[in-house]
């Protein structure tokens, strides 16, 4: 699949917490962790499982950065 979006991250899925309607999936990324919000649809369409290779397209308008 080509994708227009140029922020694309391998990773694979290290851990999903399921709630009723959004899974909470968390992925290893290079050693870094990052957590994607999905539908619940979404996992079970996926077959999402703990140790699976995916790739986090991420779009988005805006990056917001804070320093203390």
């Amino acid at each position: 699949m080509r994708l227009s979006a140029r922020n694309q991250l391998q990773g694979t899925v290290r851990g999903i917490n399921q709630g009723a309607a959004i899974a909470n999936v968390e992925l290893d990324v290079a050693g870094q962790r990052l957590v994607a919000s999905v539908t619940m649809e979404a996992v079970e369409d996926l077959g999402l499982a703990e140790g699976d290779r995916v790739t986090a397209v991420i779009k988005a308008s805006d990056v917001i950065l804070a320093k203390e």
